[in-house]
């Protein structure tokens, strides 16, 4: 729902008694005058703008936990989902699955179809929700932030940027701030919601569930995605940011979201996507230079990044993580200050769960 501030029918009701009233007399005991010193509740009503693609549909569930005290505390929120010109299917037939890296890595986003509202269209907060493919945004988010409608809507607003995917979101969210800096906005807390299998286990259930479609428990291997408790504590968000609102926080250039473990960095993991991220820039611009996403040209290519795909899977991330488990006394302090690093802004810290986490 998206209404104007003034265009609330809350606030109409306010303004109309104002205006039928303004001939009594006022006294410091006038109801009238006390409206003004204290303007009731429905005047501090904030509009925040959630704009999602969700391939699979868990982020859809992921953004609803969020998004449903916001409404309960009466904020007018709207959902724009996404729409690319063309739809990635799901599930992903492989050769498109692969196809799409070059895009992906490049950051170079095909169109999408006309959002849903004009974008002068002004708001409180931005929610940005958003998958990761191939260690970067999906095209589709880049395409909104790339847009010239969606520059104006960030436009000197404070975001929040939410991510599910498997564990490696890094590389992806510093594109993200890199883009929401670009627009304009200001990027003020990020919430990471994580697939908490084995990562050599869900190496193999996430593709699954992506090009089959399941997501099942699969070779004695936990199901493929966010736990389901893991979405349904999402809602936890949804209140934090519901009093932050109410508190004008919104506008303190400061966290809202911090010690309701936002974010929770594996270091280890920080060091295996800083390799797989140059790999796939070397990749990327090589297939690239073969021919135009969907051409049969760049087929071959496709096919060899495929086998070295499966290659580094199977060898060379289960090594790197092997000599990063032998050398973590070494590396400890080292590993602690980057977890610090890499969790900013809004943090792995605790000390506001049980105030705000509906499911404990």
């Amino acid at each position: 729902m998206i209404a104007d501030k003034h265009q609330n029918p809350q606030a109409r009701r306010y303004h109309t008694a104002f205006v039928s009233n303004k001939n009594r007399p006022t006294s410091p005991q006038s109801p009238l005058l006390e409206f003004a010193l204290n303007p009731p509740p429905e005047t501090h009503l904030k509009h925040v703008l959630v704009v999602s693609y969700s391939q699979t549909g868990q982020l859809s569930d992921i953004a609803t936990q969020v998004i449903g005290p916001l409404r309960k505390a009466g904020h007018l929120v709207h959902l724009e989902t996404l729409l690319p010109a063309t739809p990635y299917p799901f599930p992903w037939p492989i050769v498109d699955f692969v196809d799409a890296m070059p895009e992906c890595v490049q950051l170079d986003a095909p169109p999408l179809k006309p959002l849903t509202i004009a974008a002068e269209t002004d708001f409180d907060l931005v929610i940005l929700c958003y998958q990761v493919w191939y260690l970067s945004p999906a095209l589709p988010m880049t395409a909104f932030l790339q847009s010239e409608s969606g520059k104006q809507l960030l436009h000197g607003k404070p975001v929040v940027t939410l991510v599910a995917c498997r564990n490696m979101w890094l590389s992806a969210q510093e594109a993200m701030r890199r883009l929401i800096a670009e627009a304009g906005g200001e990027l003020r807390d990020h919430l990471a919601f994580t697939d908490r299998g084995h990562p050599l286990a869900t190496f193999i259930t996430t593709p699954r569930w992506v090009l089959t479609g399941k997501r099942d428990r699969f070779l004695g291997m936990p199901p493929a995605g966010v736990a389901p408790e893991e979405i349904k504590g999402a809602s936890r968000f949804g209140c934090a940011l519901a009093d932050a609102l109410e508190r004008n926080a919104e506008k303190s250039n400061q966290p809202m979201l911090t010690g309701l473990r936002a974010v929770s960095v594996n270091p280890r993991l920080a060091i295996s996507e800083g390799a797989g991220r140059r790999a796939f820039a070397i990749w990327s611009r090589l297939i690239r230079a073969c021919g135009k996403r969907g051409s049969w040209q760049r087929r071959p290519a496709l096919l060899l990044f495929s086998v070295y795909l499966i290659v580094m899977v199977l060898t060379v991330v289960p090594t790197s993580l092997l000599l990063q488990w032998l050398f973590s006394p070494l590396l400890k302090s080292r590993l602690e200050g980057l977890r610090a690093q890499l969790e900013l802004p809004s943090g792995s810290q605790e000390f506001n769960l049980e105030k705000y986490d509906q499911s404990r």
